[in-house]
Order: C-alpha cells, then sequence, then structure tokens
C-alpha cells in the first residue's frame, strides 16, 4: 500500500478555486519541498512607540526598498517560510486547521480564511483575518480589521502586498512587490 503524499497547504483551503489562480501564482504554492525565490519589495513601517513594540513581537520588517530572497520549506502538513529583508529574516510557519491558514510570527499566531477573488489585477488570493492569538491569548478579531494580503499576478511575475494597521495604533508595516517563480 502507498501513501498519499499530502495536498498543498493552499490547495487543500482553496480546492477547485486554486485552478483559476495566475500560473505563477499556483506555481509558488503547488512545490513541495523547499525552494527559493528572489525578487524586489518595498517596506514602510509605523512610527510610533507602540507599531514599533508591535512591529518587533511579529519579528516585521524594517523599512526600505531593495531586494527580497523568500525561502519555502514544505513538508508534512506544514510549510516553513524565511522572508529575507535587507539582510534580516522574518520566519513564520504555516498550517491548515479547521479550514483556516494558520500563520505563527513570533509571538502571534494568525488564522486567515484565504478565498480567490478577480479584482482589477485579475484573479488573486485575498486572506482575511479569522483569528488571532498573543502568548496563547484570544485577541479581539475586530483589531485586525487593517491586515489585507493579496497573491496575484501581474506582467508574468508573482505580486504580493501585505498590509497591517490596528486601531489606535496605526501602520504597523506595508510590505509590497515581486518575485521570481520559474
Amino acid at each position: 500500500m502507498s501513501a498519499i503524499a499530502p495536498q498543498p497547504l493552499y490547495r487543500q483551503l482553496l480546492a477547485a478555486r486554486f485552478d483559476s489562480l495566475p500560473a505563477t501564482v499556483r506555481a509558488l504554492h503547488e512545490r513541495s519541498g523547499a525552494h527559493r525565490y528572489h525578487g524586489k519589495v518595498e517596506v514602510e513601517r509605523g512610527s510610533g512607540f507602540l507599531s514599533r513594540l508591535c512591529a518587533w513581537s511579529t519579528r516585521l520588517p524594517s523599512a526600505g526598498k531593495g531586494a527580497i530572497r523568500v525561502e519555502i520549506d514544505g513538508a508534512h502538513h506544514r510549510e516553513r517560510w524565511a522572508r529575507h529583508f535587507a539582510g534580516r529574516a522574518m520566519r513564520s510557519r504555516l498550517w491548515v486547521r479547521d479550514g483556516l491558514l494558520c500563520e505563527r510570527l513570533g509571538l502571534v499566531t494568525f488564522a486567515f480564511r484565504l478565498d480567490v477573488e478577480l479584482l482589477a489585477i485579475g484573479p488573486a488570493i485575498v486572506w482575511r483575518v479569522a483569528r488571532v492569538r498573543a502568548l496563547g491569548l484570544p485577541l479581539p478579531l475586530r483589531w485586525f480589521d487593517g491586515v489585507t494580503a493579496r497573491e496575484y499576478e501581474r506582467d508574468g511575475r508573482y505580486r504580493f502586498d501585505v498590509a497591517a494597521r490596528l486601531p489606535w495604533i496605526g501602520l504597523l508595516v506595508h510590505y509590497r512587490g515581486w518575485l521570481d517563480v520559474a
């Protein structure tokens, strides 16, 4: 009897909708094992004390513009991501639980509901926050209405746009850019 290989996380969550995504988005999320991608990124950061503290606790990147390297290692129903911005890594672990994509970033664990939407830029994966825990304690979901993420393709390149704003604190981070997915 042969073991059935687990489906990639995004295919598990998006099912048939996964096939409607552009080729570069599918390619990035369908590969198993370890892969490395290179591209360009622009990062904005909030400047207030609470913004910096929240960004530190989730290991968000510093402000700047330049090269990005993303390493994804997918195995055993989990993925490890390392996003390298200006020589500093933002590491996270991803897994599926209760139909949600869970991601641990530093001291915080997010659970996202993923969907495929047709935006002006074309089909995109849209991430919406469904749950958040910090140090294992649940946080009010309404605090995270300003957290958005999209993945799409433009000009034959995989593109990403991620922003996090919190009430009373403002901008934590907004990073966007592209990766070569060959």
